[in-house]
């Protein structure tokens, strides 16, 4: 079913052509000014947009110079609906790259024949994106195009691997991990498909449903009696960069009822690293809401340790590649060593990522590490196989020796 986006500002009309549009099996949703529709669009991402010229706080033209400056709306069909119809209010829309021009009023024939050849071009445009121009492989080329329908198609998944605590061996929080599974491909890797997501900018999108999700799973938890477990959320450098990520995170929390100190957001040294300045000012803003803040995969980066004093952040996550053979690697060993004592000198909580050996644990016990995740106590796992390590209250052997 296509979806389509109408953004009218007159109630009558609005009204008026949803139920047209609806009669016709389209799926529609509906703005009531600009900056709702453009918000709507970048999340939603619709096969067709209708927009009135003329509104309020943001126009028609200002609607669409800012989705054709996004890369998951720069190609997307675009209508404009206007009572205007001088050659010059033409000319400035086609300028901006609308695709096509409804003049007020218009007859029901007049409306769908103009979507009709909208969504035919589109396909036709979609069928001959050839390996060749897009320099891929026909892999690549599948992920790309898959991508742009995954969410719509519910495609995606989240599997949850436990966070346990090293004094008691209780799971006390997990990290949501996105998982997508191609309707051809079969379960697609996220070191494929992020860095896509990434590019094209769908990770926005993506990303708001992978919080969304997490944040009403989580509270589905708590509202079971598992009240204590907190979850955890990646954020991507595009996500991390918007203007309005703190009140996406209230309406996120406010819409889901999950207590902000719940909530914890984990980003990397890189994205830190971009802009440090205005990264540590967003930081705050996030802490200010009361969700916690974590550095992951720490140590691969390229920011100094100097740096880390001045960061606002709650918890230190240990990268794989310094827990690795931990009891056997005396550099691994040092390093990951100063890096908790490190962490504890600044009241930041360490969690050792990827722990896959006894040994290995012993190692992060002896090194008073907080908290570990890794699959020699557990995978990812989806929902169902989640809740029940929850149920069965798994706990974590914590070696003798160390406690």
């Amino acid at each position: 079913m296509k979806k389509i986006l109408v953004i009218e500002d007159e109630t009558i009309l609005r009204e008026n052509i949803v139920a047209l549009l609806e009669a016709e099996d389209f799926e529609v949703i509906a703005a009531e000014n600009g900056l709702v529709g453009l918000k709507m669009a970048i999340s939603e991402l619709p096969d067709v947009i209708l927009c009135d010229m003329m509104m309020p706080e943001l126009d028609g033209y200002g609607v669409l110079t800012m989705l054709r400056q996004e890369p998951t709306t720069t190609t997307t069909p675009f209508i404009f609906l206007t009572a205007r119809s001088t050659k010059s209010d033409f000319r400035q829309g086609m300028e901006l790259g609308a695709d096509d021009y409804l003049t007020k009023p218009f007859t029901r024939a007049e409306l769908l024949k103009a979507i009709a050849i909208r969504l035919t071009k589109q396909a036709t445009f979609k069928k001959h994106l050839s390996v060749e121009t897009l320099d891929v492989t026909p892999r690549e080329q599948a992920i790309t195009i898959g991508l742009r329908q995954a969410l719509q198609n519910q495609e995606f998944e989240i599997h949850y691997q436990p966070q346990v605590d090293l004094q008691t061996g209780l799971i006390f929080g997990a990290e949501s991990l996105l998982r997508w599974h191609h309707p051809d491909l079969g379960m697609v890797s996220p070191a494929e498909f992020i860095p896509v997501a990434e590019s094209t900018g769908l990770i926005i999108p993506v990303g708001k449903w992978v919080l969304d999700t997490a944040c009403r799973q989580t509270k589905i938890w708590h509202d079971a009696g598992f009240n204590s477990l907190y979850i955890s959320v990646n954020l991507s450098a595009r996500q991390f960069t918007q203007p309005d990520l703190s009140q996406k995170i209230v309406d996120t929390l406010d819409s889901t009822n999950l207590a902000p100190r719940m909530l914890k957001l984990e980003l990397t040294e890189s994205i830190i690293m971009q802009d440090v300045h205005n990264a540590i000012a967003i930081m705050k803003e996030l802490q200010a809401i009361g969700v916690e803040i974590a550095i992951d995969d720490f140590g691969t980066g390229y920011s100094s340790l100097n740096y880390l004093k001045n960061f606002p952040v709650d918890i230190l996550k240990i990268d794989r590649c310094f827990v690795r053979n931990l009891d056997q690697d005396a550099k691994n060993s040092a390093i990951t060593t100063a890096m908790i004592h490190m962490a504890h000198d600044l009241n930041l909580r360490v969690i050792a990522e990827g722990v896959e050996t006894e040994a290995e644990l012993f190692s992060l016990c002896q090194q008073r590490c907080d908290a570990m995740q890794g699959f020699f106590f557990s995978r990812p796992l989806p929902v169902a196989e989640f809740e029940k390590l929850l149920i069965a209250n798994k706990r974590l052997p914590i070696p003798t020796a160390v406690i």
